[in-house]
């Protein structure tokens, strides 16, 4: 087994291969790969790439613990794949040994991000045997009993990305405690609710003992805690899960009572709204489970149901989705076929029900949120309001703050979504919930170019790295089995690297505006497929990826930088040149009043 290679480098092939010929081509095909510090070189082979664009492309694999390569040995036909082994979700065997037909034994990868791979191998002497059970353990270590990479890799960056979050400095950042809402370390054993995080925040008048008697009546102990506070008005996004009813309508007087508090923390809150984010139907049915949804009995509350579905129907609206774009686009009845995957709605009802939360926050009414267990469309519709509602969190660093906060340390199940380094694909937890997130911060961002300093390449990164397994960021369902497995210690954040080359992340039109509250329009004939994500396999569209417009505004900034670095030189040497001629000169020509040439270029102004 080759060590790693210490150095990363971003691309992955060197300059030098395009003029080798190919003899040297065939035998130095993967010489070149830069292994990341940890990744170690498993196995390689040569293969046949069935590529959906070029056609059969023959070259040379190469398995790690960390990636799939592929590079083409045929140098009019320039490809290469580079496939990190968190993305497969599924791999089978194609054909068998009495297969007939050309290309026709190998294998077929299914992966998570929206594109599948076939390879074909020789049919003689089980030549896919290996490879396969490689892929297979690699792409799958839990499985099998392996760590994954994260716990491997040997990266280091400037940053530490571990530290982008604190729970007490954002609960100060929006003013808190004060006097209506207080800090509690209740849960800092998990003992309350394995599930949340240590540091909650909860009105200032209840006792420890009334938040265990209502984590007793929330699914999963899940109780009403403070998201996000209004500056101005003191009105609040709550966060929980639904109460325990169950179907003979059971009754908590303190969790009543809790909600009631809630409502009272804010002067200006009559009625303290319930946003249900399930369709009434599936709210009912959970009553059948034990579940359910706080009726008449809650006093001085007001409950709307939101009609976001559920995580299995998100799960095959993305399926439909993907067949509709992989291989190639469905141009025939390409309006219908997209409508008939139903994403751009679902899109729509997460939106429409954010703006619904933030516009209520906005006017000065608190606000409770959640589905059936408060981790799913909960999250989005919390963290998309306080997107809406807090410039903050419009910033690059924001951002992670508000993605650690609301998603990973209130217990978004990624584990369960994802599938990180599990070989059961057909787990029925499996739902792009935070994908789906991702592409409503998008349509915020395209609908609003200027009010977010990050750019798209952030969202695709953060995406990319949702399955990567290569940073600890999002590995494992909750707070406390991210404490248990010492994940922070042995693990590298994707902050880390984010925030170690921020530049490429930056939206070159930001305009900071501190107090703007963004409201989007969630509707259909405003909201776009995100083609740069759903569709970038495609060779057509990738070559279309970069905007003409922002590309342009890049290359004048850089201009702008590089006139303003002369003018500082010229500036200097000026300076330098007049304070030896002022020595060199009589008193009476200092008190000139002809302006200097300093002056002059100080007063100069670029038309950037």
């Amino acid at each position: 087994m080759a060590s790693p290679i210490s150095v990363y480098h971003s691309s992955p092939l060197d300059s030098h291969i395009a003029s080798t010929g190919k003899n040297s081509l065939k035998m130095e095909l993967l010489a070149d790969v830069s292994l990341l510090p940890g990744e170690d070189r498993i196995t390689d082979q040569e293969i046949i790439y069935m590529c959906p664009f070029s056609g059969a492309v023959k070259g040379k694999v190469l398995i790690t613990n960390y990636r799939l390569y592929f590079k083409s040995s045929d140098a009019d036909v320039p490809l290469a794949l580079d496939v990190p082994l968190g993305v497969i979700s599924r791999v089978e065997k194609m054909g068998g040994a009495s297969s007939r037909g050309e290309n026709s034994y190998g294998l077929d990868i299914t992966c998570k991000d929206m594109r599948n791979l076939r390879f074909a191998l020789k049919q003689e002497g089980h030549s896919r045997r290996g490879i396969f059970e490689m892929l297979y353990r690699y792409a799958f270590p839990l499985s099998h009993g392996l760590p994954l990479f994260a716990y491997v890799s040997q990266e280091k960056y400037p940053e530490d990305g571990w530290i982008v979050y604190k729970a007490m400095e954002e609960f100060r950042r929006q003013g808190l405690p004060n006097n209506e809402w207080r800090i509690t370390f209740i849960n800092k054993s998990y003992d309350l609710c394995d599930t949340y995080p240590t540091v909650l925040a909860v009105p200032f008048k209840c006792k420890e003992d009334d938040l265990r008697r209502v984590a007793a009546f929330r699914s999963r102990g899940r109780i009403p805690v403070l998201s996000w506070i209004h500056r101005k008005n003191q009105a609040v996004i709550v966060r929980c899960s639904q109460p325990l009813v169950g179907m003979s309508g059971k009754r908590n007087k303190d969790d009543e009572r809790y909600l009631d508090l809630i409502r009272e923390a804010n002067d200006t809150t009559k009625k303290l709204t319930i946003y249900d984010a399930r369709p009434n139907v599936n709210a009912v049915a959970n009553k059948a489970t034990g579940g359910g949804y706080e009726g008449d009995e809650y006093l001085n509350a007001e409950l709307v149901f939101l009609d976001i579905q559920n995580i299995h129907v998100m799960r095959e609206s993305l399926k439909k989705l993907k067949d509709i774009v992989y291989p190639n686009v469905e141009e025939s009845h390409w309006l219908s076929s997209l409508e008939s995957t139903h994403w751009l709605e679902h899109i729509k009802l997460v939106l429409s029900g954010a703006i619904q939360v933030a516009d209520k926050v906005s006017s000065g009414n608190s606000v409770l949120v959640h589905c059936s267990d408060g981790w799913d469309r909960t999250a989005q519709l919390t963290s998309l309001a306080m997107l809406m509602l807090d410039s903050h969190y419009r910033t690059l660093r924001g951002f992670q703050v508000l993605i650690e906060k609301e998603w990973i340390s209130f217990g978004h199940k990624f584990a369960s979504r994802i599938g990180h380094g599990d070989k059961n694909h057909a787990d029925q937890d499996r739902s792009p919930i935070f994908v789906q997130f991702i592409d409503c911060v998008w349509q915020m961002t395209k609908q609003f170019p200027t009010a977010f300093e990050f750019n798209e390449h952030l969202l695709l990164t953060i995406l990319d790295h949702l399955y990567s397994c290569r940073f600890g960021t999002f590995l494992y369902n909750c707070e406390s089995v991210r404490d248990q497995l010492e994940l922070r210690s042995k693990t590298v954040s994707l902050w880390s690297l984010v925030n170690s080359k921020m530049d490429i992340y930056l939206n070159p039109f930001y305009t900071p505006e501190s107090g703007q509250v963004l409201y989007p329009v969630a509707s259909m004939r405003h909201l776009e497929l995100w083609v740069t994500y759903y569709i970038r396999w495609n060779p057509r569209i990738r070559h279309q990826q970069q905007s003409p417009v922002e590309q342009r505004y890049k290359e004048l900034l850089a201009l702008r930088e590089e006139y303003l670095k002369k003018l500082e030189q010229l500036q200097l040497s000026d300076s330098s040149s007049s304070y030896q001629l002022a020595n060199s000169t009589t008193p009476n020509t200092t008190s000139s009043t002809a302006s200097t040439p300093s002056q002059q270029y100080t007063h100069l102004q670029t038309p950037f």
